[in-house]
């Protein structure tokens, strides 16, 4: 029998499919974010756990003995909003740029934004830059 992939790995789905998942303006955006990610990362875009659009890959080990692998930058694009991945307590390691960055919510690992619209894209991109650095150390 073969062995179970873990729910967050790498598949073949279209990435097309997935961005179809925002509608309206933020089917837009959802081409903006890719961009975006695109660039900062130089990476092709994956899809994982089939709803994340994900751009390269990293492993990573906890004390506990838990392994893994994830990409080093991640969205997901939905019809309420657009979720960006980032490292734990990203808003307290880096409040600088939270704050500056415009309408958004958070929590311990993902950044929330609605919509684009007056998100400050330096700021994003600042905090895309420092998420890449972070998984390659």
């Amino acid at each position: 029998m073969a062995a179970k992939q873990p729910a967050m790995s790498p598949s073949d789905l279209p990435v097309e499919e997935v961005l179809d998942r925002a509608s309206g303006p933020r089917r837009a955006e959802a081409d903006e974010l890719l961009a975006m990610l695109g660039e900062v990362s130089g990476e092709e875009p994956v899809v994982w756990a089939g709803r994340i659009i994900g751009f390269g890959e990293y492993a990573y080990s906890y004390e506990s003995g838990h392994r893994g692998r994830a990409p080093r930058l991640a969205f997901a694009p939905g019809p309420r909003q657009h979720t960006i991945y980032l490292p734990d307590d990203f808003s307290e390691r880096w409040p600088d740029l939270v704050a500056g960055l415009g309408p958004h919510r958070a929590s311990k690992v993902c950044l929330y934004l609605t919509r684009l619209t007056g998100v400050n894209r330096d700021a994003l991109r600042t905090l895309l830059e420092r998420t890449l650095a972070d998984t390659r150390a």
